[in-house]
């Protein structure tokens, strides 16, 4: 099986906003994340609900449950890559529209470099 990769986005400062996140939750929490990440590096496009979920047009979310309800924000880009623009802490019952727009301008300002 030809498995995707994993692309940590940057930001012009070279700041990686999920691997920060990742860095605080915490050791048993990260594993959880991590875990549902390498579903996705291993499943790709074939990995389904409760895993993923579409968000609007080429943003999707990861959905990690651990003692809190984890998400990382991504899209599929070309050459069977994954690139991870932006995680949080859920803490409502919709994905705050603060995140999404979150995700959609680091996800713009990445195509744009390319």
């Amino acid at each position: 099986m030809n498995q995707w990769s994993l692309v940590f986005y940057k930001t012009a400062n070279g700041r990686c906003p999920v691997k920060g996140y990742l860095d605080g939750v915490g050791a048993k929490e990260m594993e959880s994340i991590v875990f549902d990440l390498e579903l996705l590096r291993k499943f790709g496009l074939d990995l389904g609900v409760p895993y993923v979920k579409s968000i609007r047009g080429k943003l999707w979310e990861l959905r990690t449950t651990g003692r809190s309800q984890h998400r990382v924000l991504y899209f599929a880009a070309s050459g069977k890559r994954f690139v991870l623009l932006h995680a949080f802490t859920k803490k409502t019952g919709k994905t705050p529209l603060s995140e999404i727009k979150t995700a959609e301008n680091r996800m713009n300002e990445y195509l744009n470099r390319r």
